[in-house]
């Protein structure tokens, strides 16, 4: 992210800052990096799989203090790499990294800064909630978003020190020095306290030309170019070279001081190379080239967000798009409707696939998944669109695979270019098709838990988890959804001490693959114009506490966790519509549908003959539902497990007291 130990650097010079207290302004936000940046600062769980409740509280509550200062945000998100790959190595790079360091979360339970794979799309989507307006670029966003800053004379708020490169007037704001959770309050408006940087500021302290920032992003090293041939610490003041002989800012240092001598770009470029005296002018002239190039990133465009702010305007796609792009798709990316991923399948045929944590024994969880992927790479590109490039760690590497992309079923009958539309009952077809549910096993589920209890049933038969899996999950997806309903948010605080305790790498790996499974399958119903209502991704998974529960199920049942009534039933209503078999399903002994219910056998719930069912109505005045509002489908509980509650209340009603006592348990 930027130039390599810049902010370290001003640390070290700090009076280059400017104390500020800001509101009443606008705020353009690098809503990628803040995503990044805000879940790694807020000490969330990274190593049993997110703490998405938790995450949200936390987005919610910066940009609340936004709102209080008379801040107004606007959040800007990456949308892929674009059309260059000039950034694929560094990408590379950082997959190494990823994978290497997840290795070592999984064994010693340390934080290695893996971000949980459904966290950005948790952000985008309390963002949307809160009615934040949000743009997704059409490839990345640093120079849209530095472009609509200058147009704006507002600041920029990120922690990518690419900004300090930039030519903004109003400067930069970095998140180690806003304080948005220290509110203060003066006679007429509060504001947040905050250390401005400007290029200006920079420039004058180390007397160097404003033009020539570029050319030391670039000699420095960034995202774009790695220059390790040349030596800047020779040029550091004979003071400072002790203070700071251990210091990786001596680099940067001994750059700036020697570019105090120049005062045109092609001149300091031109010494730069002079420096280099065993390459062959071949290679000189190439690193030149690549250089050169890299400046080009700093040149800011004129801003094509701001129309979209402010009338709405979708930004027209980059020219080189046009070929590989539908016209019909500007708008759903723009507006964070599809996933970021999108643009790199259609213009690179390529997708880097997160990374989570776990030992690097089993294979990747992204393999569980990889059949959504290939039906979502046969509608974006087609019969004869070619294979898709993944790239996946194999072992403790990562590496590259070719996909077929897969068009079968009524798929076929889909084109890219007219999805919008297609018939709703033929999108919804590919997408169950694709999870191998039959539409009626959804009927009773709650809309927006459809989706997920889809992805379960999918995730049951590709990655056959334990039976303590499944329960664990469902129990956390039910608690989420009740506490939805009811505002609450207790239940996902105060497990902080299991944070840096080494994995069951077991259970990691088998509820990775679940997120795997719902994380593709999100973007295959987004891209299918959302057949299944979208969930509410904050409240279907916590990871330390599913991994809690599963360890409780180990050696009690459910119903011995589960105290009120309510969670009880939308939990047996999940685990039924999981675990029975469809309706038109194979019965034949050995078949698939079979073999899942021999292995899940004992979680099926009790069931009792039509004339039970009518008596135990009847004897409660009439079945209760769960109808909590417009988007909570009517759903009808019939249990003999509920009958024998009621009863038993009944005869004592101190039971039932001391139940509603015990709250969640």
């Amino acid at each position: 992210m930027g130039v390599d130990d810049l902010c370290s650097l001003l640390e070290d010079y700090s009076q280059i800052y400017q104390d500020i207290r800001f509101r009443d302004s606008k705020l353009v936000v690098d809503g990628t990096n803040l995503a990044y940046d805000l879940y790694y600062r807020s000490n969330l769980d990274q190593n049993h799989g997110g703490e998405y409740l938790a995450f949200q509280v936390k987005v919610q509550a910066l940009f609340k203090a936004l709102a209080d200062c008379g801040i107004k945000p606007y959040v800007v998100m990456d949308g892929g790499s674009g059309t260059s790959d000039i950034k694929l190595d560094t990408l590379m790079d950082r997959a190494r990294g990823k994978v290497w360091r997840a290795q070592g979360a999984a064994l010693k339970g340390r934080r290695a800064d893996i971000l949980p794979p459904i966290s950005t799309t948790v952000f985008e989507q309390t963002l949307n909630d809160m009615k934040v307006p949000l743009v997704r670029c059409f490839g990345e966003a640093d120079g849209q978003l530095a472009a609509l800053a200058r147009e704006w004379c507002c600041p920029v708020l990120s922690t990518d020190t690419d900004f300090y490169i930039y030519d903004l007037p109003w400067g930069v704001l970095h998140l180690d020095h806003f304080q948005w959770d220290s509110v203060k309050n003066s006679q007429t408006r509060s504001y947040i306290p905050c250390r401005r940087y400007t290029t200006s500021s920079f420039c004058t302290f180390f007397n160097i030309d404003r033009q020539l920032l570029p050319v030391f992003a670039s000699l420095a090293g960034n995202d774009y170019v790695n220059i390790r041939e040349l030596n800047w610490d020779q040029n550091v003041l004979a003071g400072r070279q002790r203070e700071i002989e251990l210091s990786q800012t001596s680099c940067l240092e001994g750059l700036l001081r020697w570019m105090r001598g120049f005062q045109t770009i092609e001149d300091t470029l031109t010494a730069a190379m002079d420096l280099m005296p065993n390459m062959s002018q071949q290679v000189q002239t190439e690193v030149q080239t690549e250089v050169q190039t890299a400046m080009l990133e700093y040149e800011l465009p004129s801003s094509s967000l701001r129309g979209f702010f402010s009338e709405g305007t979708v930004p027209p796609l980059p020219a080189e798009m046009l070929s590989c792009v539908p016209d019909w798709v500007r708008t759903p990316l723009a507006r964070g409707e599809l996933g970021a991923d999108i643009l790199d399948l259609l213009v690179h045929k390529r997708k880097i696939l997160p990374t989570q944590v776990e030992r690097r024994a089993p294979q990747s969880s992204n393999l569980a998944s990889r059949p959504i992927r290939r039906v979502l790479y046969g509608l974006l590109l087609g019969r004869g669109g070619g294979k898709v490039e993944e790239v996946d760690r194999v072992g403790t590497k990562p590496a590259s695979v070719k996909v077929q992309p897969l068009v079968h079923g009524a798929a076929k009958t889909l084109r890219l270019d007219s999805l919008t539309p297609a018939d709703p009952a033929v999108r919804l077809q590919v997408c169950l098709e694709t999870l191998g549910v039959e539409e009626e096993k959804l009927e009773g589920v709650p809309a927006h838990l459809r989706l997920p209890v889809a992805v379960t049933c999918y995730w049951l038969r590709r990655a056959s988890p334990e039976p303590t899996h499944l329960k664990a999950l469902l129990m956390v997806m039910v608690q989420g959804e009740l506490n939805r309903r009811n505002g609450l948010t207790i239940g996902w605080q105060g497990y902080s001490n299991s944070i840096f305790r080494p994995l069951d790498c077991v259970v990691a790996h088998s509820l990775n693959q679940w997120q795997a499974c719902l994380k593709d399958a999100s973007q295959l119903n987004l891209l299918l114009c959302k057949p299944l209502p979208e969930p509410h991704y904050a409240w279907l998974y916590q990871g330390r506490l599913v991994h809690r529960r599963q360890k409780q199920l180990l050696i009690r049942e459910p119903e011995e966790i589960l105290h009120i009534p309510q969670f009880r039933r939308l939990y047996r209503r999940l685990l039924g519509a999981v675990t029975q078999p469809d309706p038109g399903a194979n019965r034949r002994a050995g078949g698939p549908e079979a073999q899942l219910r021999a292995s899940m056998e004992h979680l099926h719930l009790n069931t009792q003959d039509e004339e039970e069912e009518e008596e135990e109505e009847e004897e409660l005045g009439g079945a209760e539902d769960l109808d909590q509002g417009p988007d909570w489908p009517r759903v009808t509980v019939r249990t003999r497990y509920r009958t024998k509650d009621r009863k038993d209340r009944s005869r004592n009603p101190e039971l039932g007291r001391n139940q509603e006592r015990e709250g969640w348990g």
